[in-house]
């Protein structure tokens, strides 16, 4: 059976930031992180040994496979950020067209740096996409 390796756990997330080389991108680390948990009013956790979680939910698809995954998040990669919201989400498109400099993945959007974006955009697709998973998987 497939078992997921990205789940929520104790280590910290102050640390894990530390731990990132380059001091602009772990400034714009806290920043996200100040923004996150600010927008989603939820407490960071790490998610994995690399994503910064906040909230969570259960979902299971139709082929039956579950888990439990953050509401919202991001990850401080060596390339660019990687920015994880709700995926089918319809309005996630238009946001995005106000964002500012990104790519965006099915499942991520990568950004440079906060610099790069609009931080009131950023804050929107957060609430959008808690609304979106809350409303998709009521149970959670």
């Amino acid at each position: 059976m497939y078992e997921l390796k990205t789940k929520e756990n104790d280590n910290s997330v102050i640390e894990f930031i530390e731990a990132v080389e380059n001091p602009k991108k772990r400034e714009d680390a806290y920043k996200l992180l100040d923004i996150f948990t600010e927008t989603s009013g939820y407490p960071a956790k790490m998610w994995g040994p690399s994503i910064i979680g906040f909230g969570s939910y259960h979902y299971k698809y139709a082929s039956g496979h579950e888990g439990d995954a953050p509401l919202v998040g991001f990850s401080p990669r060596k390339a660019n950020f990687s920015l994880y919201f709700a995926t089918g989400d319809t309005k996630r498109e238009e946001l995005l067209q106000d964002f500012g400099k990104h790519k965006a993945g099915k499942a991520c959007v990568y950004i440079n740096k906060i610099a790069d974006i609009d931080v009131e955009v950023l804050k929107k697709l957060i609430t959008q996409s808690i609304t979106f998973l809350k409303e998709t998987y009521p149970d959670s």
